[in-house]
C-alpha cells in the first residue's frame, strides 16, 4: 500500500509488518523533555519507535521489573541485583530567584542567607522539599525548617514560578542555564562544592530482545557526558 511505497522512499527499513517493536523508556518528565528526547532525535529521524513514560524513580522501577519499561532514567541507583545500572550524568543544583528576590539578599553572607530566605517564599517539587532539604544540610550544614508556600510536581513549573517572581527555589543547573545566562534567575550563592545528584540509566539483566534498546541506551550514555 501506500505506507509501503513511503516507507520505502524514505528508506524505513522494513514494512510496517515487520517492524522492530518500541524501546519503551521512562524517566522524570523535565529531564526527558530537556535533555533525552532532543539526543533521541536522530535515532526517531531514522526510524526508531520510541515509547516514553514520566513519573518518580520508585514506581517506575517497579515497573521496569515488571516487564513494562525497557529502559529507566533513575534519581537513585536501584539496590539489590534485579536491576543493572550505568551512570548518566551528574546534576549540580543552584539557588535561585528572580531578580526582585535576589536584590534584597545580595550581600548576605551563606551564614546570613538561611535566616534572611525563611522570609522568603519557597517553591518546590513536593512538601517534603527533597531538593532545598539537601542543598540546606550540603551547603550550610542545618536543617532547613519551614514550608513550601508552592509545590508542583514538575521542575519546569516551579522554575516557571520562580522566573515569575514567586520565591526562591533549589533547581538543576540544566534547568535554569538558560536563564541563569539571560538575568531572567539569579544564584543566591555559589558555593565552591555545589550539592551534586547522579541519575542512572538503568534496565534489566541480560540481553534485550529488542535490537533498538542497546542503540537507545549507548547514544544516552555517549550524550549524558556532555550534560
Amino acid at each position: 500500500g501506500p505506507l509501503d511505497e513511503l516507507a520505502a522512499v524514505a528508506g524505513g527499513g522494513p514494512t510496517p509488518a515487520g517492524r522492530v517493536a518500541p524501546v519503551h523508556l521512562a524517566g522524570p518528565a523535565e529531564a526527558m523533555c530537556l535533555r533525552v528526547l532532543p539526543a533521541l532525535a536522530p535515532l526517531v529521524a531514522d526510524g526508531l519507535r520510541l515509547r516514553v513514560a514520566t513519573g518518580l524513580t520508585d514506581p517506575l522501577l517497579d515497573e521496569l521489573r515488571a516487564g513494562r519499561h525497557d529502559l529507566v532514567l533513575a534519581t537513585t541507583r536501584p539496590r539489590g541485583r534485579t536491576l543493572v545500572s550505568a551512570p548518566l550524568a551528574d546534576e549540580e543544583f543552584v539557588l535561585a530567584a528572580a531578580p526582585g528576590w535576589a536584590d534584597r539578599l545580595t550581600g548576605r553572607s551563606a551564614a546570613d542567607l538561611p535566616a534572611a530566605l525563611a522570609a522568603v517564599p519557597l517553591v518546590t517539587y513536593a512538601e517534603d522539599l527533597p531538593i532545598a532539604r539537601r542543598y540546606w544540610r550540603h551547603v550550610f550544614g542545618r536543617r532547613l525548617s519551614g514550608s513550601a508556600a508552592l509545590t508542583v510536581p514538575d521542575l519546569r513549573g516551579v522554575l516557571a514560578a520562580v522566573v515569575a517572581g514567586a520565591g526562591f527555589s533549589v533547581l538543576p543547573r540544566y534547568l535554569c542555564a538558560g536563564e541563569l545566562a539571560s538575568g531572567a534567575l539569579v544564584a543566591l550563592h555559589e558555593p565552591e562544592d555545589p550539592p551534586i545528584n547522579t541519575v542512572f540509566l538503568v534496565q534489566r539483566p541480560g540481553a534485550p530482545e529488542n535490537p533498538d534498546v542497546p542503540r537507545v541506551r549507548d547514544l544516552l550514555l555517549t550524550a549524558g557526558r556532555t550534560w
